[in-house]
């Protein structure tokens, strides 16, 4: 048993060092799973997490990747209409 959980940590610290040096902002949905998944792993059978604050972790990790989706939306209009005035600029210099 605690060989086997040993060889859970040592993976997850593999695991997680290979997302190190990346930045909480390069942060993604594989690696919210992963710590969920260690988290599970890893809490003790007789006092669990708390329902109510594993679904607040989630309410904000789904928050935050909306406000992503977002982000990036607004990144690709914002190149279009980039790409849209200076083709309306080249267009009024002929």
């Amino acid at each position: 048993m605690i060989t086997s959980t040993t060889n859970q940590v040592a993976g997850a610290t593999t695991t997680t060092a290979a997302t190190t040096g990346r930045g909480m902002d390069s942060l993604g949905q594989g690696d919210f799973l992963l710590l969920l998944t260690v988290q599970m792993q890893q809490q003790d059978p007789f006092d669990p997490v708390d329902n109510k604050e594993m679904l607040a972790q989630m309410a904000q990790f789904s928050s935050l990747a909306g406000v992503s989706e977002t982000n990036a939306t607004l990144e690709q209009i914002a190149e279009k209409l980039d790409l849209l005035i200076e083709t309306t600029q080249s267009a009024s210099e002929i």
